[in-house]
């Protein structure tokens, strides 16, 4: 699939949160391929270090670090910018566990927050301050359209995601005035290599059938909206969030 090229992409220093695979891989080769200064962070080494990204563009930088770990992750962010702001962030790590609402103790509670949430907005908290003395940015966080159609089996990742769009809509106000847009990307059911364990060929077909479009949404297809919304041709695009799942309903 060809793709749209952003100039002022260009030399940008981007930030993107579970890069090693599924939409975060995509979305490190999409940024890589528009010249972009892309820095990703994971806990899968293996998975991240197969990444390609073509013969254009420099290679990635990839860290290792549990974002549930708010200590490390924020030393993180702040040596990342210390050789300068980061000027994109793309909020995608996430993790959809299984579960009943039997199962969910007020440990499990935490820990599906903190790994579909929290992190979320402490990377924003952090990186905020160097975005407004750039003059600017962006923050794409990744929701999910899990809660809208109210999946079973999801209770604590919907409510993540269902939070995300409120944060969203939060952090476009408050740091709109520095010209810092936050939106929102909805994906539907994308093929990934993680999705693929949840879904028989019946199962595939279902979703399928549900959409208008035929076909399967892959991470490529939501990179191409997330350059869009990085990019300065979004640049009055903010506080919503923006739908990529073939007309799934």
């Amino acid at each position: 699939m060809s793709s749209a090229i952003y100039p002022s992409l260009k030399g940008r220093k981007v930030l993107i949160t579970g890069g090693g695979s599924g939409i975060g891989a995509g979305l490190v080769q999409a940024f890589v391929r528009q010249g972009a200064n892309v820095h990703f962070i994971d806990l899968v080494d293996e998975v991240s270090a197969t990444i390609d990204t073509g013969v254009l563009g420099s290679a990635p930088v990839y860290h290792l670090c549990d974002l549930t770990d708010t200590p490390k992750l924020e030393a993180l962010l702040h040596a990342i910018q210390a050789e300068g702001p980061v000027s994109i962030l793309l909020n995608n790590a996430a993790r959809d566990d299984r579960h009943s609402l039997s199962e969910i103790t007020s440990e499990f509670f935490d820990k599906n927050i903190a790994v579909n949430l929290k992190h979320m907005l402490m990377c924003a908290r952090i990186v905020a301050p160097g975005m407004k003395a750039l003059g600017g940015g962006a923050i794409v966080n990744f929701g999910s359209i899990s809660w809208h159609l109210g999946l079973p089996d999801l209770t604590l990742y919907e409510t993540a995601k269902a939070g995300i769009e409120g944060m969203t809509r939060a952090l476009a106000r408050e740091l709109g005035r520095d010209n810092i847009r936050v939106t929102t990307i909805i994906p539907g059911n994308v093929k990934t290599p993680r999705q693929m364990k949840w879904y028989t060929p019946e199962g595939e077909a279902e979703i399928v059938n549900s959409q208008c479009l035929d076909g399967r949404i892959e991470p490529q297809h939501v990179a191409s909206l997330a350059l869009f919304l990085a990019s300065d041709d979004a640049a009055l695009c903010t506080g919503h969030g923006y739908w990529i799942d073939a007309g799934w309903r």
